[in-house]
C-alpha cells in the first residue's frame, strides 16, 4: 500500500492484506500475516485503533476516519489530523524523550500512523476508577507538560523554527474548531449535541447557562485559547489519553495539537485529576474510597509543583528564544529580573490553568464528549450527585481564578463540596 491509494478504512478482515507488504508493521510483529492477529480496540470518539499482533511482536496502527467517529458521518472531518498528530508525536518524543510511543511508519494519504504496542499499560483513567495509586504518574505528567511546552515556545525555539512550526500546525482548523466550540461554548446554552443527567441536573444546568459571570469568563478564556499562540500544545490532554504502568507513564493521541497558551493543557490535565476525585463516591460499592480521594488531590499538588519546578528549570538553562533573552538580564548581570519575569510567567499560566479546568470540568458533564468517571456511574441519582458537585467547583475555580493563589486552595475548596450533600 502507498500513499497514493484512495483513502479506504482499514478492519479487522482487511488490515493484513493491506498492510501485509509495509517493511515497517513487518519489521516489528513478523512477515507471515496468517499468523498475525488483529483486533480493534478504539473506543475513542474520532479514529480506528487496532493492535496487531505478529509472531515477532505487536504494533498498533492508528487510522483517521472522514468523520467524527463518536457522531458517524454527518459531522465530517478532515483526514489531515493524523498528520498533525504525527508531527506532534515526533516533537513531544524530541522534547521529552521516552514520554510516547515510538513511531514506526506514517501514511498520510491513508491517514495512518503505525506506532509501538504499549503493554501492559493501561488508560489512567481506567486506572483511577478501579482505584489504583500509581506512584509516578505526577512526576512524568509534570515533566512531559513542562518539556514540551517550554522547548515547544519562543522562549527556547530559534525563531524561524518556531515560526515554521506555527504555520504548519495553523492549518489543523477542524479540530481547534471543536474544542473552541465544545469547550468553550456549547456547555453554556442548549447546544445540539449536548447532554446531561436529567432529570436530576436540570436544575443546576439552567442555573450555569443563566450566570452571566460564568458566560463572560467561559468567553475571555476562549479568547485567550485562540489568540494566545505560546507554544505547541498536546490539545487533548486528559486521562483517556496517558498510558499508564506502575512505573511508566506515556502520553497519547496529540491529534488535537496547535500553538496555544501554555496554560490549556495543564488545566486540562488537572481537571481530570479532579473530576476522578468528585466520582469516587460512584465507586464506593466495596468500601469508602477516602484514601483514593487523598492521592488525587495530592497527585494535583505534585503534578503542578514538579511542572513549576521543571519549567523554572528550564527558564533558567535552556531560555535561548528571542523572548527574555539573557543577553538583557543575566548577562547584564540582573539575575534578578529573570526570576520577576519567571515569577510573573507562572502567574500568568497559574490563573489562566484554574479557568481551564474549569470550563473543563463542565463541558465533560454538559457537552458532547462525556468522561467515563462519571459514565460509569450506573445509578443516575449518585452520578448526578457526583456530577453536580464537580460543576459546582468547575464554576468556583473558573470564576474566582484571580483570587485564588495555591493549589492547596484548590483542593481545600474541593474537600469542602465533596461533603455538601447537594442532589
Amino acid at each position: 500500500m502507498t500513499g497514493k491509494l484512495p483513502f479506504e478504512a482499514l478492519s479487522v478482515e482487511t488490515l493484513a492484506a493491506r498492510l501485509g507488504a509495509n517493511d515497517a508493521l513487518c519489521s516489528h510483529i513478523g512477515k507471515d500475516t496468517s499468523r498475525w492477529k488483529v483486533r480493534e480496540v478504539g473506543d475513542g470518539n474520532l479514529n480506528l485503533v487496532f493492535i496487531v499482533e505478529g509472531a515477532q511482536g505487536a504494533a498498533v496502527v492508528k487510522q483517521a476516519l472522514p468523520y467524527v467517529r463518536l457522531v458517524g458521518d454527518s459531522w465530517p472531518l478532515p483526514l489531515k489530523r493524523s498528520f498533525f498528530e504525527y508531527h506532534a508525536l515526533t516533537r513531544q518524543q524530541a522534547r521529552a524523550p521516552g514520554s510516547v510511543p515510538a513511531i514506526h511508519h506514517f501514511d498520510e494519504g491513508q491517514a495512518l500512523i503505525i506506532m509501538e504496542y504499549l503493554s501492559p499499560h493501561i488508560i489512567l483513567r481506567r486506572a483511577l476508577i478501579e482505584g489504583r495509586q500509581l506512584p509516578n504518574i505526577a512526576r512524568d505528567i509534570g515533566l512531559f507538560m513542562a518539556r514540551t511546552l517550554f522547548r515547544g515556545s519562543d522562549l527556547h525555539m530559534a525563531t524561524r523554527d518556531r515560526k515554521a512550526d506555527l504555520a504548519l500546525f495553523a492549518d489543523n482548523v477542524a479540530l481547534c474548531d471543536i474544542t473552541e466550540n465544545l469547550v468553550f461554548s456549547d456547555p453554556y446554552f442548549d447546544a445540539k449535541m449536548n447532554r446531561h443527567t436529567s432529570p436530576q441536573l436540570d436544575s443546576i444546568v439552567a442555573e450555569l447557562r443563566a450566570d452571566r459571570d460564568l458566560k463572560v469568563e467561559a468567553q475571555r478564556l476562549k479568547h485567550i485559547f485562540a489568540a494566545n499562540a505560546e507554544t505547541l500544545l498536546h490539545g487533548d490532554l486528559h486521562s483517556g489519553s496517558i498510558m499508564v504502568t506502575e512505573t511508566e507513564t506515556r502520553m497519547i493521541d496529540p491529534e488535537f495539537a496547535f500553538y496555544g497558551p501554555i496554560a490549556f493543557d495543564v488545566g486540562m490535565l488537572l481537571a481530570n485529576f479532579w473530576m476522578a476525585f468528585f466520582s469516587q463516591r460512584g465507586n464506593e460499592q466495596n468500601g469508602k474510597r477516602d484514601t483514593m480521594r487523598a492521592y488525587l488531590l495530592d497527585v494535583t499538588v505534585e503534578t503542578w509543583s514538579v511542572f513549576r519546578s521543571e519549567f523554572s528549570h528550564l527558564w533558567r538553562t535552556e531560555r535561548t528564544g528571542m523572548l527574555y533573552q539573557k543577553s538583557l538580564f543575566e548577562d547584564q548581570g540582573d539575575r534578578l529580573g529573570a526570576e520577576q519575569a519567571l515569577d510573573h510567567m507562572l502567574h500568568q499560566v497559574w490563573t489562566d490553568m484554574l479557568g481551564f479546568a474549569g470550563v473543563e470540568v463542565h463541558r465533560r458533564i454538559l457537552g458532547l464528549a462525556h468522561n467515563a468517571d462519571f459514565e460509569t456511574i450506573a445509578d443516575a441519582d449518585l452520578r448526578a450527585t457526583c456530577e453536580a458537585k464537580a460543576l459546582k467547583f468547575g464554576r468556583q475555580i473558573a470564576v474566582n481564578r484571580r483570587q485564588i493563589h495555591s493549589i492547596d486552595e484548590v483542593n481545600k475548596l474541593a474537600a469542602l463540596i465533596e461533603r455538601e450533600n447537594r442532589i
